[in-house]
């Protein structure tokens, strides 16, 4: 039996196996989980229902387990239904935790929606946590750093 924050065999399996680069995506309820990121990553499905499991907890609890390097997020759309006109309002909350449990307080790296799927496709993606979050742009990749 293990003692800590995160318990998920695959989680914990994922990102024991992961190194320096390496890349974990944790996406919003809306994401294409099956149809966008690298096929060879690992899913793991956290979205039992809307809201539950959220990007932010998931965030939080990732950030605990590894050394962060970059973070990537999804800009919003800039027209359409769906455009913002600044950052969405999750971003403070990935910046808070980021800063929070790993230290990070660079930038974040924002991409529009085209280039963050390339990015998801990415070879170096090792870990997909398709979540519950009901936040649009709640999507991130999380840069594995190296432990100093």
């Amino acid at each position: 039996m293990l003692k800590g924050n995160v318990l998920h065999p695959e989680i914990l399996a994922a990102l024991g196996s992961a190194g320096h680069l390496s890349k974990i995506l944790i996406s919003d309820g809306n994401y294409p989980h099956i149809s966008v990121p690298n096929p060879r990553a690992k899913i793991v499905w956290a979205n039992f229902a809307p809201g539950f499991v959220d990007a932010v907890t998931m965030l939080r609890l990732v950030a605990q387990l590894v050394p962060i390097e970059d973070v990537e997020v999804m800009a919003p759309a800039l027209s359409g239904p769906y455009a913002m006109s600044t950052d969405p309002p999750i971003w403070a909350e990935f910046r808070k935790v980021l800063k929070e449990q790993a230290g990070f307080d660079a930038e974040l790296t924002t991409m529009e929606k085209p280039s963050f799927n390339l990015h998801a496709a990415d070879p170096m993606v090792c870990l997909v946590i398709a979540t519950g979050e009901t936040a649009i742009y709640a999507n991130i990749l999380v840069t594995i750093g190296v432990v100093r």
